[in-house]
């Protein structure tokens, strides 16, 4: 199944991406996806990261479907 997958701030400039597609096996979780970008763009271990599945915070373990949308973000502090 595929994956979209959008980078946004820092994360966008670390991949020199704004946006890919992963193709997942059935039954995958958001933390499986996760990893798999991390191991293509290991430069994002150096940022601590957030991310978002269909538009809502996740916390690894939701099952995707195909066509969902994982977003990939670092931490915003306001002042």
């Amino acid at each position: 199944m595929k994956v979209q997958v959008l980078f946004f701030g820092a994360t966008a400039e670390a991949t020199g991406k704004r946006e890919i597609e992963v193709n997942m096996e059935n039954g995958a979780k958001t933390g499986d996806v996760f990893q798999r970008v991390i191991a293509n763009f290991p430069q994002l271990q150096k940022h601590t990261l957030l991310f978002a599945l269909n538009q809502e915070y996740s916390k690894g373990n939701e099952t995707i479907k195909n066509g969902d949308e994982l977003a990939i973000f670092t931490a915003v502090s306001g002042g």
